[in-house]
């Protein structure tokens, strides 16, 4: 192995900070075992969570060995890092099936892109059974609590007296250092990774690491990924995006890529494609000197709606695209209007007999009967991408027996379903 993985990492912008960057980069040229954690927070993980999966790939890809650790008794307590206030405890049995659900969720997502398995661990394995004297005797002992309350994360807490810290939250520190410790133990682990807000955590695991096993270790952390206006990127007004497909439909997120901004779109290619950086130096450059519309966001579109979701989930967004431009509603397949119900588009329960007058006031096209009369009238308004004149929703054709699109000019959309 050379520098060039390391090296490769910098130039895409995705190395924030690591424990001492001469000596891992000496490390990294011979075969290491890095993992990084994901706490079941719900039932599928989301894009915040993509770019520490796509670099597992990377250092797998790079000859590295890969782990997938499940905080099956760490999402139990809930990580305090940078939050401004107390996580909700969830339910054992709630926690232990989202384990399940992300152990399942990472092996299908990865398993058609790795050149060897991903390992998958869950830290429940040592941490529910651990035993609580024993653990402060051999794992507190080594942890200052004049350094944990320096942390940047937890003097934030303490300087809100509305909110503060429990107890609970103050000890997921030694938690995740176990882990590491752990894993080194156990699996030969040598690298943490993580987000950059897990600097803290990650600092304490190797401190941990070496004074229990003797061993040296390190740590490295992504940057974490802002938008062009300093605003936290993936939050968008109509919530998270999601990597289920029954969560978020392949359209959507095919959508959302599709829609980044100029500003943001060739980071984004750095960080979430497996596009060469001078590929990416390209896709600029052709922008910058193209007229028309850049190509930036259709490639990011494609490359990670297909890595998510596959050649088929991305066939299918497409066709939806299309579909929706080109007015040929009839080319929709059932599944693929499940899918603008589900998210793509806004949707409206309605009866057969409705009067499309009705229809466009319940769809939010119109404000009034007066003004849907004037669409109509001003052949605004397709149904299943044809104009209407009708007076009734059921002179028109149903898709499937049950759905008509609505539309009002070229693109204000809404699915009817009976």
């Amino acid at each position: 192995m050379t520098d060039t993985f390391f090296d490769e990492l910098h130039e895409r912008g995705l190395i924030a900070q690591t424990s001492n960057p001469t000596q891992l980069r000496e490390f990294l040229r011979t075969p290491q075992t890095v993992y990084c954690g994901f706490d079941p927070t719900a039932g599928s993980l989301h894009i915040g969570h993509l770019v520490p999966l796509l670099m597992l790939k990377r250092f797998s890809d790079a000859g590295h060995n890969a782990i997938a650790l499940i905080g099956g008794a760490t999402g139990m307590i809930g990580d305090p890092s940078f939050k401004a206030a107390e996580r909700s405890l969830n339910a054992a049995a709630q926690v232990a099936q989202w384990s399940d659900q992300l152990s399942e969720q990472i092996a299908r997502l990865m398993s058609p892109h790795l050149p060897q398995p991903l390992t998958r661990v869950n830290n429940s394995t040592w941490l529910a059974s651990v035993n609580l004297l024993e653990f402060l005797r051999d794992v507190g002992k080594h942890f200052s609590i004049n350094n944990m309350i320096r942390k940047e994360s937890v003097r934030q807490r303490l300087e809100r007296p509305d909110q503060g810290i429990s107890f609970t939250e103050f000890s997921y520190s030694l938690l995740q250092a176990y882990d590491f410790a752990m894993l080194n133990k156990t699996h030969g682990c040598t690298l943490q990774i993580g987000g950059n807000d897990q600097w803290g955590n990650i600092v304490s695991g190797i401190d941990l690491t070496r004074r229990l096993n003797g061993a040296r270790v390190d740590g490295l952390t992504l940057p974490l990924i802002t938008k062009a206006d300093g605003t936290k990127f993936g939050k968008t007004e109509s919530g998270t995006i999601w990597l289920d497909a029954t969560k978020t439909s392949p359209y959507s997120f095919y959508q959302f890529w599709l829609n980044a901004d100029d500003k943001d779109v060739y980071h984004l290619l750095a960080y979430y494609t497996f596009l060469s950086c001078t590929e990416i130096t390209a896709i600029t450059t052709q922008d910058r000197t193209a007229t028309g519309k850049p190509a930036a966001q259709r490639i990011l579109a494609e490359q990670v709606t297909r890595f998510v979701h596959g050649s088929e989930g991305l066939a299918s967004a497409q066709r939806i695209t299309d579909a929706l431009f080109s007015g040929r509603m009839d080319k929709l397949t059932l599944p693929e209007l499940q899918q603008l119900e589900l998210d793509g588009l806004p949707s409206v329960a309605v009866k057969k007999e409705m009067p499309i007058v009705d229809a466009l006031i319940a769809a939010q096209l119109a404000p009034s009967k007066s003004k849907a009369r004037e669409l109509l009238q001003a052949n605004a308004v397709r149904i299943n991408g044809e104009l209407t004149a009708a007076e009734n929703l059921a002179e028109h054709f149903a898709l499937f027996d049950r759905y008509w699109i609505l539309q009002r000019g070229n693109k204000h959309f809404c699915l009817l379903r009976a």
